[in-house]
């Protein structure tokens, strides 16, 4: 048996192999049961128009952000429009911590939901997604692929 097995359970094929896994399995070994997290797919998706927002000209609180700082402002406001806000704390060192969901631990529709809400913040805004466009992740008429 390898260390490591991962079964996305469509049918009862796989989940006949993963119930053999869990018979197979030796003492001590941990299993998981959760949602399918975000697709690679998606993942690139919203990267990719994070980067093309931290090459536009679009500025928030005065200046210009990173891709890492877009994604978060993102995905804070993403979290505030669908009702499940953070929370922002005091740091250890008396500053601000906004604490918030990770994408990388986002469901599917999620992610999905995340995306589209990144999308019209963009077309509000006038953002143009080249790198979007040139992953794919948007046909040329800027509608997602």
């Amino acid at each position: 048996m390898t260390d490591k097995q991962t079964f996305i359970l469509r049918d009862e094929r796989i989940v006949g192999n993963a119930l053999a896994a869990v018979r197979m399995a030796p003492p001590d070994y941990v299993v998981t049961i959760a949602p399918k997290t975000r697709s690679n797919d998606q993942n690139a998706k919203f990267h990719a128009i994070c980067h093309d927002l931290a090459h536009s000209n679009l500025t928030f609180a005065g200046k210009r952000r990173s891709l890492e700082e877009w994604k978060a402002l993102l995905i804070s406001g993403h979290a505030v429009a669908t009702g499940t806000a953070g929370e922002v704390v005091p740091g250890l060192e008396g500053e601000f911590v906004a604490i918030r969901e990770s994408s990388a631990k986002m469901g599917v529709a999620r992610a999905a939901s995340l995306i589209t809400y990144t999308l019209a913040f963009c077309d509000t805004n006038g953002v143009e997604l080249t790198e979007t466009t040139k992953g794919g992740f948007l046909d040329l008429q800027g509608r997602a692929a």
